[in-house]
């Protein structure tokens, strides 16, 4: 069974389960509040839309938002692109309380977990919940057969191979697209898996054969495959992983792939340039096929190039920088996709606890918004790139710290072998 993911996964999962909800908002940054003016544009329905959120929360179960919406939401005919950016937020009290949480952030798509990820077993999914998130979804606009993301538990490993524990990854596994089919949701993304030692073409096609159980069983769920960052015997690090797995799902059309930019820049596959975003997008075309492209997961990387290592970071701050996703942004073929942010919003709050900033997400999906049509040769273009890039240079420094220490240690196994191979390969693509 694969561990839960470090970093920014392991703080959905806390808040998730424990609910903790931040009352302390910082402002935005100057340089992105410069720009919401002229950027997210909202029109009088989604102003409407805000205003009836904030009303129809005073009325919800616990663990929906109770804040006023941090920022508008951005009317996506307003952009010139079809950009659905948002973020994983919680369904902390009820699935339904999802739909408040996005509006909060001023999303315009959005991920959740359906039921908690600490524990096996779940009690049923109630029927105020469901007609709850069915009838918001259809208030607010929100389409849950396109721009909604649920993310699979971090606890299923569809690769594992024994038995009683497969046939446990399976009956979760399998539960969860049965939610997503009665709340009309057709995107589940999920980790693929775990060799757990075995040899990698033999966990693929346990999961293979996990997917034609699991879509003989449900009836129209696309089961959304996420690339990984590569670390010990993880599934799905490269594009041949993904292919070999697609090639043994029997009905194609149920099966997918969502892009994570951090852990594809952690595997290798470079997306900081013009050129490197195309050769990159490129090869997942040639390799895996852009039909199989359904979704993405919108995360700069803590740590460098080709480190193998999952360490989320906020927007523009980290190894990959501000331009990468300048090319996202303007990339047309990736339009009426969900953009899923997953980056950290925890902070030390005045008594030294963390707690969260929902601000964050919300200046981001402004800022990522903001690079659509931006010219990157420009002056302002560059000074946001600067200003990020000192903002996230600490953070950078301490973790190329830990993987040049590492890389000078004595080879001990794979791991210190994969570290060297990072930082001879760094500044080579």
């Amino acid at each position: 069974m694969p561990r839960p993911a470090r970093g920014s996964q392991k703080a959905i999962i806390k808040r998730e389960d424990d609910d903790i909800d931040s009352k302390d908002i910082k402002p935005a940054t100057p340089a992105i509040a410069a720009k919401r003016k002229a950027d997210s544009a909202p029109d009088s329905d989604s102003k409407a839309q805000a205003s009836k959120a904030v009303k129809k929360r005073k009325s919800q179960a616990k663990g929906g938002e109770d804040e006023m919406p941090l920022v508008e939401r951005t009317a996506v005919s307003s952009l010139s692109k079809a950009m659905y950016i948002g973020a994983h937020i919680s369904a902390a009290g009820g699935v339904q309380n999802s739909v408040s949480n996005a509006l909060h952030i001023g999303a315009n798509s959005f991920a959740l977990f359906l039921k908690s990820q600490r524990k096996w077993n779940n009690p049923p999914m109630t029927a105020d919940a469901k007609n709850g998130f069915i009838s918001q979804c259809k208030e607010h606009h929100y389409h849950a057969n396109e721009h909604v993301l649920p993310h699979g538990s971090y606890l299923v490993n569809l690769a594992q191979a024994d038995v009683d524990k497969a046939r446990q990854a399976y009956d979760s596994f399998v539960d969860d697209l049965g939610r997503c089919e009665q709340l009309g949701i057709k995107l589940y993304n999920f980790h693929p898996g775990s060799t757990g030692g075995d040899t990698k073409a033999a966990a693929i096609k346990r999961i293979a054969t996990q997917l034609n159980k699991a879509h003989k069983a449900t009836k129209t769920v696309i089961t959304v495959l996420e690339n990984m960052a590569g670390a010990g015997n993880v599934v799905g690090s490269t594009w041949e992983d993904l292919r070999d797995i697609i090639a043994l799902v029997e009905d194609k059309t149920r099966v997918g792939v969502c892009i994570d930019t951090c852990h594809a820049f952690a595997a290798g596959y470079d997306l900081r340039t013009p050129e490197t975003f195309k050769k990159t997008v490129d090869s997942f075309n040639e390799i895996v096929g852009a039909k199989y492209l359904k979704a993405f997961h919108l995360n700069d990387s803590k740590a460098p190039f080709n480190s193998n290592r999952d360490l989320h970071a906020n927007i523009g701050t980290g190894f990959l920088g501000l331009r990468a996703f300048h090319s996202l942004m303007n990339h047309q073929e990736f339009q009426d996709k969900p953009m899923v942010l997953e980056t950290p919003i925890d902070r030390k709050g005045a008594d030294g606890k963390s707690v969260e900033d929902k601000q964050v997400w919300a200046d981001e999906i402004k800022l990522l918004e903001s690079l659509i049509d931006m010219d990157p040769e420009t002056e302002e273009f560059r000074q946001l790139e600067k200003e990020l890039q000192a903002k996230g240079a600490d953070e950078r420094k301490k973790i190329q710290d830990q993987v040049d220490k590492k890389s000078k240690t004595p080879a001990k196994g794979r791991g210190a072998k994969k570290v060297k191979k990072e930082e001879t390969s760094d500044e080579s693509d």
